[in-house]
């Protein structure tokens, strides 16, 4: 798949999307590009149940996204799963990605796609290419024959762990748009703001290893404030475990598709 349009000139970079599954060899130089999310953020145990399947179930859903000299810049994650008539899930990146793994494993067919990251290398950020990859994933979900790609997403400006998410979610600036960068990004793309999902991922570890993975003393019961969590760890010194539950937001895109997924389409 290639950019479709998206990929002009955007502060200077100009984008050429392919999918994983027609482009096996970038696997390498996805999996190799460096990484901004904190350290806490890589030991969700849900997490390693679609990474660790990502090139043998869900290549045609992985847009990995190179510049003008061939080097991977982007890569946006995603799933497809069974939604039905419910509601999108409270538990929301930890439930799509089993809810979409289990439907793979069991031959079912999914209705409705969900992101499960977007990242840009680090040397690429504030360049426009997060909205880029995110039109590139949505396209995709279109092509693919799914009418609606929905994503918990990380609000990536919300520096106040105290604050609920609820209330920070619907702030706005005096435009109308989402004081949030990254829900700024899903709105102007289209996307609709539905809910709030308060334990997308649950992050638990020992009070060591949360001493590893923040460098913070964790010598007190109680909450604890760790830089780039949305919200406080709970940390439990008597029984020598912490846990993390972040809260994200549930964005919906209709991808422009003519309706539920169709069988065997490309």
């Amino acid at each position: 798949m290639t950019s479709h349009g998206l990929g002009g000139h955007h502060g200077g970079v100009q984008l050429t999307t392919s999918r994983l599954a027609d482009r096996p060899d970038l696997a390498d130089a996805l999996w190799a590009m460096p990484s901004s999310w904190p350290e806490f953020m890589r030991h969700d145990p849900i997490g390693g149940l679609y990474y660790g399947n990502v090139e043998t179930r869900f290549a045609e859903f992985v847009v990995v996204a190179q510049d003008d000299a061939g080097e991977v810049v982007a890569v946006a994650h995603s799933i497809p799963f069974v939604l039905g008539d419910d509601d999108l899930p409270e538990n929301g990146w930890d439930s799509v990605i089993r809810n979409g793994l289990l439907t793979n494993l069991q031959g079912r067919e999914p209705d409705t796609v969900s992101a499960v990251e977007i990242a840009v290398r680090p040397d690429h950020q504030g360049r426009g290419l997060s909205g880029q990859i995110l039109a590139a994933m949505r396209e995709n979900a279109a092509r693919l024959g799914f009418a609606t790609l929905v994503a918990p997403v990380r609000p990536n400006g919300k520096v106040d762990a105290q604050e609920p998410m609820s209330t920070y979610a619907v702030r706005l600036r005096d435009d109308g748009l989402p004081v949030d960068p990254w829900l700024r990004v899903h709105v102007r793309a289209g996307g609709r703001i539905h809910a709030v999902a308060s334990r997308s991922m649950v992050v638990p570890g020992t009070v060591e290893e949360w001493r590893e993975w923040t460098g913070l003393p964790f010598d007190r019961t109680g909450p604890v404030v760790v830089p780039r969590a949305l919200a406080p760890v709970h940390c439990d010194l008597e029984h020598g475990v912490a846990v993390y539950v972040e809260p994200n937001v549930w964005v919906v895109h209709a991808t422009g598709a003519d309706g539920a997924r169709r069988p065997g389409s490309d």
